[in-house]
């Protein structure tokens, strides 16, 4: 990884606006980039939630309610215990509906905006506590420790830039949407500057998109947290797959040579996205296939490519896990690969991987709150979506709603909760 250290910013030249995130962000929406920013993104989410998809059609099917081995008691035991820890207002101001528009509203900037949801920053160490048991429960212990990772490393950069209290290890915001339960459905919501976790479960199937994953740096090289990494698997494994590529595959695969600028189209690259596609608000994206088919692939190729996206779905715990890469396997033929960027040691790269099921994004990034204006590997984001209608178990929800309906006296229909087309 490149060194970080020569882009860590001046007083004079610090994005840091206020002393509190708040304070931060009330200064920083004053401006007419966020203010554009987070309009686009208020009307993105106002539209009907349809998923990503590669040409506007929902491909249906896809999708159908099993028992995948979710760890639903031990989730739905420690959310219930953080809602009986909690005061009614914020209790209120952190549960919602199953079926709530809420859960579009996570976004990855520093920026403290939301009014819902309990902050873990201004709340009391035991109900941190409770919510951190509530993700700890659902996550495997390696998601878990990539998630926690991520909040340290944001307090790392917290220190690098003297604003540990905009960028702290709790500057992150929770939600509950629905009734804890063993068999209806119901998620959680965990988000703030380079995380955002979207949790649906109903019985033992349990989905985790969208899912934002970032750092900058990546590597912290002091302080409490020194020697905390992440993103080298997603980086290496990526960079190695390309380069086992023939020639003309690699040429296949790359669609454009530049990260920033040169071959790269007019609007392709975004100030706040770069060259993700399906970040924030990005629900209902069309992002057409490109790159390399997994028709022509080899073998030994679809087995890296399936060994990469399994990195990406390793904060699924056993069962989920299992049940996600069976899906990736069974449509790997309509995967496809590409690649933006260089393929030398220190040159900052994009990939996506894409198929029917799956959506995965790597990129690095020019600074934000460090100064290098040009992607470095020291700044990563990542994103893990569910296309074609199932981020936020949408299509899972949509197909417990119609079992309910036929199943169901019409009296009990009548009082469950939500909508007939959720978000």
């Amino acid at each position: 990884m490149s060194d970080y250290r020569p882009h860590v910013p001046s007083p004079s030249e610090s994005r840091v606006a206020g002393k509190t995130a708040r304070e931060h962000a009330k200064a920083h929406m004053q401006g007419p980039r966020a203010r554009k920013l987070f309009a686009e993104w208020t009307d993105l989410m106002k539209e009907p939630f349809r998923g990503i998809t590669t040409d506007g059609a929902v491909e249906t099917g896809l999708f159908s309610l099993r028992p995948e081995g979710a760890p639903t008691r031990t989730m739905a035991e420690a959310a219930a215990a953080l809602l009986a820890m909690l005061p009614p207002g914020l209790r209120a101001a952190a549960a919602f509906p199953v079926d709530s528009d809420l859960w579009r509203r996570w976004q990855n900037t520093e920026l403290h905006v939301e009014e819902h949801g309990i902050r873990l920053d201004e709340v009391r160490p035991g109900v941190r506590e409770a919510v951190m048991k509530v993700v700890r429960a659902s996550l495997s212990g390696k998601g878990y420790e990539i998630s926690r990772n991520v909040m340290r490393l944001n307090r790392f950069l917290g220190d690098l830039v003297e604003c540990p209290e905009v960028l702290g290890e709790w500057s992150y915001t929770f939600s509950l949407f629905g009734a804890p339960s063993l068999s209806d459905p119901w998620g959680w919501q965990l988000f703030g500057h380079h995380l955002s976790l979207n949790c649906f479960v109903v019985g033992g199937q349990m989905t985790l998109t969208p899912s934002f994953l970032g750092a900058e740096a990546t590597c912290a090289d002091s302080g409490p947290f020194a020697g905390v990494s992440v993103f080298e698997d997603e980086e290496r494994a990526g960079l190695a797959l390309m380069r086992s590529l023939s020639s003309e595959k690699r040429r296949r695969a790359t669609v454009f040579g530049s990260m920033k600028g040169g071959d790269l189209p007019e609007g392709r690259w975004h100030f706040a996205d770069h060259l993700h596609l399906g970040g924030t608000a990005r629900d209902n994206r069309i992002v057409p296939y490109e790159g390399l088919p997994g028709t022509r692939m080899s073998a030994s190729e679809k087995r890296r490519l399936v060994d990469l996206v399994a990195t990406y779905l390793a904060p699924l715990p056993p069962g989920p896990l299992a049940a996600r890469i069976d899906q990736v396997e069974r449509r790997l033929d309509e995967t496809h690969f590409c690649w933006i960027g260089g393929m030398e040691e220190e040159s900052p790269f994009y990939y996506r991987i894409q198929s029917p099921v799956i959506f995965i994004e790597f990129d690095h990034h020019s600074g934000v709150f460090l100064t290098n204006r040009e992607p470095a590997k020291f700044h990563v984001h990542t994103i893990v979506r569910t296309p074609n209608g199932n981020d936020y178990g949408v299509d899972l929800l949509r197909q417990h709603y119609a079992e309910a309906h036929r199943t169901a006296p019409a009296n009990e229909v009548a009082r469950r909760p939500g909508r007939e087309t959720p978000l």
